[in-house]
């Protein structure tokens, strides 16, 4: 059987509420800056929540778009191209030009949207109810709400040419898009693949739709309302985004003297089969996942210091599900391992929250400090483990794992090892 390829991080890039930019972000997360504030840009008056961790001052010619692009875009795309924009600086990577690097053919794009153009649905869905005849509806309007736009913009932004996919996996979107990414080079289908996620949903529509399922918090102070493993939890918070990782074959990024922050070494990909939004509550198939990443990343519980991002909703059944899961997958090592909610800070950002933790757990690497879960003033008796409360902690680890849970049941568990030069 041919040997399988090493996958390596050679680039990163993030837009979130608590920063447009890798460096930003990773200090504030450090710093347990948090991102959520009352929401602006419509009236919330009427809404039954009023708090989210939203992109404000966001301007997409600062990343390399020019006005009418940003003009004719959903913000969901414009945050990923934004996200895209930075990777591929970062890499190094050209695939056109004087400059070119990687055949065009084998680089690829795996960026998904748990929802997509979701303000351009209800912009237009609007016009159709003042207007039944149609006759405003924009002609850009399926092309702008598709989920796949946005990996079809960056692909057309840096002339990627390879393996190009919009996964929706609702929660666990981009965690699968990274996953799906590494076995893509694992097996030799692409040198280099531009992935993760973006999401923009807090907008009237999707703040009311996630507010009538009980699942947001409704705390008066947006500081203190987005609280995983802790007591006082009453739901997440929504919040807005991009991530994208840039997955390289290793010999490929050797060769042209990339800079690597890690080596992607892991993947579980399970579903509950349980119910359409809550999580098996024994834990069984959220484990699953976990345990494949793990095995696969040749975890060794003698060797290896864990750090886990974990999903972290502040919703009472995920907690406590992951919780357990983590039990099950770990045993007794359960207990030593650094683990964190970083949506703590970034509010829930769907499609785009298991890359922006990916991101944090690669940064938690290389640089030996484990981001805190902020206001775990009053931790769940029920959720027993380390989970770093309120300050960040230096901790050499080795290794780490990010796990998302999406409705629908879908998980994923996506697995990094600290990359010595």
């Amino acid at each position: 059987m041919e040997e399988r390829k090493r996958v390596v991080i050679t680039g990163l890039g993030v837009v979130s509420a608590i920063g447009q930019d890798v460096t930003t972000y990773w200090n504030n997360l450090l710093n347990g800056v948090c991102g959520i504030d009352f929401i602006s840009g419509y009236p919330p008056e009427e809404l039954p929540v009023k708090i989210a961790a939203q992109i404000k001052e966001f301007d997409g010619e600062q990343f390399g778009m020019d006005k009418a692009f940003v003009r004719k875009q959903d913000r969901f795309t414009l945050f990923g191209v934004a996200a895209a924009w930075q990777a591929m600086n970062d890499s190094g990577l050209h695939s056109e030009g004087e400059e070119q690097n990687i055949d065009p053919f084998r680089l690829g794009v795996y960026v998904g949207s748990g929802i997509g153009g979701f303000e351009t649905q209800y912009k237009e869905t609007l016009k159709l109810l003042d207007d039944p005849s149609g006759q405003w509806i924009s002609p850009l309007f399926i092309p702008t709400m598709i989920s796949n736009i946005a990996a079809g913009q960056i692909a057309i932004k840096h002339h990627a040419q390879g393996p190009c996919l919009d996964i929706v996996t609702a929660c666990a979107t981009s965690s699968h898009c990274l996953g799906e990414a590494f076995r893509a080079i694992r097996h030799g289908y692409a040198d280099a693949i531009i992935a993760g996620g973006c999401e923009n949903a807090t907008i009237p529509l999707g703040i009311a739709g996630f507010a009538n399922a009980k699942a947001l918090s409704r705390a008066e102070d947006p500081k203190y309302a987005c609280l995983p493993f802790n007591l006082n939890r009453k739901g997440f918070v929504m919040g807005d985004g991009a991530a994208i990782l840039v997955l390289e074959e290793l010999e490929h990024a050797k060769a042209r003297g990339a800079h690597i922050y890690a080596e992607m070494v892991g993947y579980g990909n399970t579903c509950d089969a349980y119910h359409a939004t809550a999580p098996r509550p024994d834990g069984s198939t959220q484990s699953q996942a976990i345990i494949d990443a793990l095995k696969e990343a040749k975890f060794d519980e003698k060797k290896d210091n864990l750090y886990i991002n974990a999903h972290g909703t502040g919703t009472h059944l995920n907690d406590i599900a992951e919780t357990v899961a983590y039990k099950i997958a770990l045993g007794d090592f359960a207990y030593k391992a650094h683990i964190s909610s970083t949506k703590s800070m970034t509010g829930h950002m769907f499609g785009a929250a298991g890359a922006a933790e990916a991101i944090a757990s690669v940064l938690a690497l290389k640089n030996g400090i484990i981001p805190p879960t902020i206001n775990l003033d009053t931790p769940d008796p029920e959720c027993d483990l380390d989970y770093t409360p309120n300050v960040a902690v230096e901790s050499p680890v080795n290794i780490a794992i990010s796990d998302s849970l999406g409705f629908g049941g879908h998980n994923a568990c996506v697995a990094f090892r600290r990359w010595d030069d």
